[in-house]
């Protein structure tokens, strides 16, 4: 009897294990850029590298564990996952559960545990948007077949810019219109999406005081360097310092205090700083490859729902690591996204995590007659 899978039903070893290796060398990062600030506020050097080192644990083992399972049987949880995430969304808004903190309310607070809906709505619109395209590929044809996974993706928008999350908000944004272009919508569809985007961005910063607070530190962030503009202007001190090959792990200057949030959205910064052009070369040059593999998984997987799923995935990991490496670099204006599998910060590790299981999961079970196909079309 012929084999149904590849390799034995190994997979993509080297995404699995360029994955491991890049949420690995996050921990390490984590405790180099929040040893001396976790010391300060909470009397533990340690205390975010050991969060993140169960994060990583965690994550670890969903990744591992949803590999094994068939990735078609998914297919029939996209309702079920969409619903739940906008549930989860929802619950932030609920006093006693939410959890507010400068001025945004991004999180469930159970007990001493707390977990960020957000992270979960991206995966879950995800899976909702493969499986819906996937039962019916010719719903994609017309703006009308289109319309569920553009009023799925304006409601996690819309639930997520309520806390306030711009950031995420346009990340979800721009999944959504990745995703649409993955599964060949229609061009109607896609202007449909693309043109009230970049109408809303414009309005909604107007609608803020603080988002045009920002934008003016963004265009000039040396006219307030202790104020809005002081996280841009010590991310900048930060990269600058680096150099060419750093000034060795463990020996930012930054993280004593001077840059904020130097564990989670501006870690990078630190990573600039300690090892320098080259070691930021490399970073991205191990983000690049998760991304290239992942795509090739999705190529190759045989079938439209494994296309999707695994496309989705990846494009969701590709587009928060460019917004971040933009924010840190100054080429946009400073918004609240991590370095995915990098950045301190549980729910994003393991939730991304996570959704790299799936990935290589499609990868295990993509049959034998697929990749023999896909390599005589070459």
């Amino acid at each position: 009897m012929a084999r149904t899978r590849n390799s034995a039903g190994r997979g993509d070893l080297l995404f699995l294990a360029a994955v491991l290796l890049l949420a690995g060398w996050g921990v390490v990062c984590v405790y180099a850029a929040s040893s001396y600030n976790a010391a300060v506020q909470y009397g533990d050097a340690f205390y975010f590298f050991k969060k993140q080192l169960i994060g990583f644990v965690l994550g670890g083992a969903c990744m591992v564990g949803v590999s094994f399972l068939p990735y078609g049987k998914l297919q029939r949880c996209g309702r079920a996952a969409l619903v739940i995430s906008l549930a989860l969304l929802s619950l932030v808004f609920v006093p006693g559960l939410g959890k507010s903190s400068y001025g945004a309310t991004r999180w469930i607070a159970l007990g001493p545990v707390t977990v960020q809906p957000s992270e979960f709505a991206k995966l879950g619109f995800v899976l909702f948007a493969a499986g819906y395209f996937a039962k019916d590929p010719a719903r994609m044809g017309s703006l009308r077949g289109c319309l569920p996974v553009l009023g799925a993706g304006l409601a996690v928008c819309v639930l997520i810019m309520l806390e306030p999350n711009m950031s995420v908000t346009m990340c979800v944004a721009m999944l959504m219109i990745g995703i649409l272009f993955l599964a060949g919508a229609s061009k109607k569809a896609l202007f449909s999406v693309c043109l009230p985007v970049l109408v809303a961005v414009p309005a909604l910063i107007a609608a803020a005081p603080y988002r045009l607070q920002r934008l003016s530190a963004f265009l000039d962030p040396w006219a307030s360097p202790k104020g809005e503009g002081a996280q841009l202007v010590q991310s900048l001190y930060a990269l600058s310092n680096g150099g060419l090959f750093g000034v060795g792990l463990f020996h930012s200057r930054q993280k004593y205090r001077f840059l904020p949030f130097s564990e989670s959205d501006f870690i990078l910064s630190v990573i600039a700083e300690e090892t320098g052009f080259f070691g930021v070369l490399a970073l991205f040059a191990l983000i690049g490859f998760i991304v290239w593999r992942g795509l090739r998984i999705a190529a190759r997987s045989g079938t439209f729902y494994g296309y999707l799923l695994a496309g989705g995935v990846t494009l969701a990991f590709a587009v928060q690591a460019s917004l971040n490496a933009l924010v840190v670099s100054g080429c946009i204006p400073p918004t609240g996204l991590p370095l995915p599998l990098v950045s301190a910060g549980n729910t994003s590790l393991v939730v991304t995590m996570l959704g790299m299981g799936m990935v290589y999961g499609v990868s295990r079970h993509t049959p034998t007659h697929a990749l023999i196909q896909c390599t005589v079309r070459r």
